[in-house]
């Protein structure tokens, strides 16, 4: 039960908020949320409109909560290292929060967005704006932006949509440093090394074996595809 302290509607949202974490969006019901804040099923609906409204609330709140307790986070001297950082903050705000993340960005609405989607889109734009105060963006602000947001969105919400046991651990930071390779000078990407000429060559041989004609035995060309694999998956040094 919600402390009686605070107002109705503080309470409906922390009631919203708590159900949303614990049974994802199929818990957060009239009635489990009038019980849980303590109010009439009326009084949701004069607040919040409907229960999309309600919902929207509920995960800003969730966004909100988590944004402060990183609150303490130090600017990074390098905006890139910075904008890094902010990438990395949303994936892990996804993954632990699947059921407030979907509500912000796997529902979309045409022309409307809640609070706390408005909000990370906001900070996005900062840190894009930093890179390019430093005069290290290849694009302008609104393209990097929309192309950083649009990247780790996708990331999210495949990790999500991913049983943890077969998640891979190496797609947000690809990704990640191939969008910035793409939207700043002197990210990562840019100042590391031509790639290893060896592990592209073993990736296209790979792609193309199974179309090749050869007089390769079952046997051979499954061990060939094993060692052809471990190369390729090699991270780069």
């Amino acid at each position: 039960m919600i402390h009686m302290e605070t107002s109705p509607r503080d309470r409906i949202v922390r009631a919203a908020a708590a159900l949303l974490a614990d049974g994802g969006r199929d818990a957060v019901t009239t009635r489990a949320v009038s019980r849980a804040a303590g109010v009439q099923a009326p009084t949701i609906y004069r607040q919040f409109g409907d229960m999309r409204g309600l919902l929207d609330a509920a995960a800003s709140y969730g966004f909100a909560t988590y944004l402060h307790a990183k609150a303490a986070r130090e600017p990074a001297a390098d905006p890139v290292d910075d904008l890094r950082q902010g990438w990395d903050m949303q994936v892990e705000f996804g993954v632990a929060n699947p059921a407030c993340f979907t509500l912000m960005y796997g529902d979309p609405r045409p022309g409307a967005a809640p609070t706390a989607a408005r909000v990370a889109a906001d900070i996005l734009g900062q840190l894009v704006s930093r890179v390019a105060e430093a005069g290290r963006l290849r694009v302008g602000v609104d393209r990097a932006a929309t192309m950083v947001h649009a990247a780790a969105c996708g990331v999210t919400l495949t990790l999500i949509r991913t049983p943890p046991p077969d998640r891979d651990a190496r797609l947000s930071p690809a990704t990640r440093e191939a969008v910035l390779g793409a939207v700043c000078t002197d990210s990562a990407l840019a100042r590391a090394r031509e790639p290893d000429r060896a592990v592209r060559h073993a990736v296209a041989l790979r792609t193309a074996l199974p179309t090749l004609t050869t007089d390769l035995t079952p046997a051979e060309q499954a061990l060939l595809t094993e060692w052809l694999d471990r190369i390729a998956t090699t991270p780069p040094r």
